[in-house]
């Protein structure tokens, strides 16, 4: 069990279920519902956080660190933005 946390494969299979989340959305929210862009948007922040955990896990450079944390940042960004542009009157 120490070995599947330290090695980054559980954030492996968190990802790929993410990843499938995504795909599933994508597909339902087609037909009806409001746009598939806020929904992305929101699981890319959450994947790149995964991506940050992962990098640390694994002892990769800092600057992997630093560029999973900089895409978080900018899908919280875009995530906000067209909240508040849907929000707005």
């Amino acid at each position: 069990m120490p070995d599947l946390l330290t090695s980054g494969h559980i954030v492996d299979a968190a990802l790929l279920i993410v990843a499938a989340e995504a795909g599933l959305l994508v597909l339902w929210r087609r037909r009806s519902g409001p746009g598939r862009g806020a929904l992305l948007v929101n699981l890319a922040s959450g994947a790149c956080l995964m991506l940050a955990l992962r990098a640390v896990l694994v002892g990769a450079p800092g600057y992997w660190l630093a560029a999973a944390l900089a895409g978080a940042g900018a899908a919280h960004v875009a995530d906000l933005w067209l909240r508040l542009r849907s929000a707005a009157p």
